[in-house]
């Protein structure tokens, strides 16, 4: 059947058992493309139907759409048009792992981090009202992504506009871990409650059927605070915010969903759509673990296990979190902090030797930085492990809540650089330029695991905001060592050379000592430098190179505006010293998706490119 599905409109006239085999199909079919490309498996296989109900009965080319997060965004896409596409997934110019609008006409907001869809959607729904046009606009949202505060601040406006905008709330208990806090406890009420469904309709028809008086009673209820329904009805959380709740619902069963969608779309004020659903539904091992299948890489279907790539020594993360481990043993004030990635960060370990010292806050960066502020501001050491790309959400809070206050919180900033597979809204290559903006905020990049280590202890011997920027994968040299304090501000001279000096960062490092080895066999000798400070920087170093006269090259994951080699011009600059620069790093454009090496060679950061615009510029004779 699924050969038989080119758009949306193919699906609108199969029965439900007809929809039913589609699903099927489509998760077979899920299944054969992400275990051989890698991607998020378990919220896909968790709304096939909630997405096939949606097109069924919405036509999107009209009506608005938004996926929070979207990574569930998979049989959407299937559903319109880039069904064949979809063995490109995630690779190099192929199809994006989340929606795009340059993407496909049915893709109406990208999306790639949590909690944005409701905002956008009542944009889209205002829109609309001013143009006077009558389409639905449709958000979904996971339970996990209501834990973040931008969605309560968009529910909030929604309320109060109260314009038609139907929320599909997607309640799989999860997030990519399982789901924290009060709100998570609300939703848990919803699912058990014996009463919900029916119980407002039930009482409301109960009190009316009293002769004369009942009407009025009915009628009094609805408008008293502390009404019946509030004792029996959970919902009353939405409704007070003026939605109307409806559910919980199957999110399997395709027919209920398609009732309720049609009898929503013709409401005039906001609606909440709560619907239940498994995610991994329908493979056992991603129904067992879905934690460990949001973000796969390749596996074997038969077994659910990862394929096996050549071992490759320890990761940063996992020294991250090893070394978390090592130092809390030593020290009784370190606590560490996750926004709802225990696993994607390396802390599950450290939960579980050290609960009480171990914050996972949801799916709410912000808070995160400021709940550790609090924390260090009260004496202890807080380590607060995020994504590069997410902590671009606590911008204002690194500021205000941190750096001004000059708060000893360390900032573990994971997945550093380019990062492979899901593209755009996860390549943390912002980061250095923003975060040496930052007052008393110390930035530094290690270029390997264990140096990672030592940073880790460095930092919790200072008594100020220190930023630890590390690449995903695995490290050039994985052995940890004894802890031992890094010389401050001070750089690391790999090798020493005499006709060329190059620069790196992190683990450009190793791609430093490759452009070395072949100028090597050019007669060219060059020093290499591990810049391991991004901030301070070491200006006695800088102000040497400038007095030997040497050429300088510098090397950064990072975007060019305004990142490592701009802090090095500024001082060059700020001194009136003379220094003859190439610089590499990313270019002002949105960058793509495909493995790191892939990324590299496509912007011009591998050794062989390297070693040949330095050969054109300096040494010409020598090429």
């Amino acid at each position: 059947m699924l050969e038989l599905i080119h758009s949306p409109e193919d699906i609108r006239s199969l029965d439900e058992n007809e929809l039913n085999q589609l699903a099927a199909e489509i998760r077979k079919y899920l299944l054969e493309v992400v275990s051989v490309n890698g991607g998020h498996l378990a919220s896909n296989l968790g709304v096939v139907e909630l997405t096939l109900a949606l097109h069924s009965v919405f036509d999107f080319s009209k009506d608005k759409l938004v996926l929070d997060v979207g990574h569930q965004c998979y049989t959407h896409k299937i559903l319109t048009g880039r069904k064949e596409a979809m063995t490109t997934l995630r690779q190099q110019d192929g199809l994006s792992g989340f929606p795009k609008r340059s993407e496909s006409d049915y893709d109406h907001f990208n999306t790639g981090h949590s909690s944005t869809s409701i905002s956008a959607a009542i944009g889209m729904a205002k829109a609309r009202d001013i143009k006077q046009e009558t389409h639905s606009v449709v958000a979904v949202i996971g339970d996990g992504a209501l834990t973040g505060g931008m969605a309560f601040e968009a529910l909030n406006h929604s309320g109060y506009l109260n314009t038609p905008l139907i929320i599909i709330l997607n309640d799989n208990k999860m997030s990519i871990a399982k789901n924290v806090g009060a709100m998570s406890r609300h939703l848990n009420k919803l699912r058990t409650s014996p009463y919900y469904g029916k119980s407002k309709a039930t009482i409301n028809s109960w009190l009316r059927k009293i002769p004369k008086v009942g009407g009025h009673i009915a009628n009094g209820v609805e408008r008293l605070k502390d009404s019946v329904k509030y004792l029996l009805v959970p919902g009353i959380l939405f409704e007070e915010m003026n939605f109307t709740y409806i559910g919980p619902i199957d999110g399997h069963d395709i027919h209920s969903m398609q009732e309720i969608f049609r009898n929503a779309r013709n409401l005039d004020h906001p609606v909440i759509i709560h619907v239940l659903t498994q995610k991994g539904k329908g493979y056992l091992p991603a129904e067992k673990q879905p934690d460990k299948f949001h973000g796969t890489p390749p596996f074997d279907i038969l077994t659910g296990k990862t394929v096996k790539e050549e071992n490759k020594g320890l990761t940063y993360t996992q020294a991250f979190g090893q070394t978390m481990i090592d130092l809390a043993a030593q020290y009784d004030d370190i606590v560490a902090i996750t926004a709802a990635m225990p696993d994607g960060t390396g802390l599950t370990k450290f939960g579980e030797a050290y609960p009480d010292r171990f914050f996972d806050v949801g799916i709410a960066e912000q808070h995160a930085v400021t709940f550790g502020a609090g924390l260090a501001a009260s004496g202890l050491r807080p380590v607060v492990a995020i994504y590069s790309t997410f902590l671009q959400r606590a911008y204002d809070q690194v500021w205000h809540d941190v750096c001004l206050q000059d708060l000893p919180v360390i900032f573990a900033l994971d997945r550093g650089g380019l990062v492979p597979g899901d593209g755009e809204t996860h390549q943390g290559i912002y980061d250095l330029s923003y975060l040496r903006t930052m007052p008393n905020l110390v930035v530094m990049a290690p270029k390997d695991a264990n140096e990672l280590r030592q940073m880790l202890y460095t930092a919790y011997q200072q008594k100020h905001p220190v930023a630890i920027r590390y690449a995903k994968g695995y490290s050039m040299d994985a052995a940890l060592e004894p802890f031992q304090l890094l010389p401050w501000g001070k750089w690391e001279v790999l090798t020493h050379g005499e006709d060329l000096v190059i620069y790196a960062v992190g683990p450009l490092c190793e791609v430093a000592m490759e452009v070395r080895r072949i100028l090597y066999y050019h007669d060219i000798s060059v020093s290499v430098v591990n810049a391991r400070f991004l901030k301070p920087l070491d200006e006695e170093m800088l102000s040497a190179v400038a007095k030997e006269k040497a050429p300088v090259v510098i090397l950064e994951e990072n975007v060019s505006a305004g990142g490592f080699a701009g802090a090095c011009a500024e001082y060059w600059s700020g001194q009136n010293l003379d220094v003859s620069v190439l610089s590499f790093g990313l270019p002002d454009i949105v960058q793509g998706q495909g493995p790191v090496e892939v990324l590299r060679e496509a912007y011009g950061l591998t050794p062989e490119v390297i070693a040949g615009k330095i050969l054109g510029k300096w040494f010409p004779d020598k090429e």
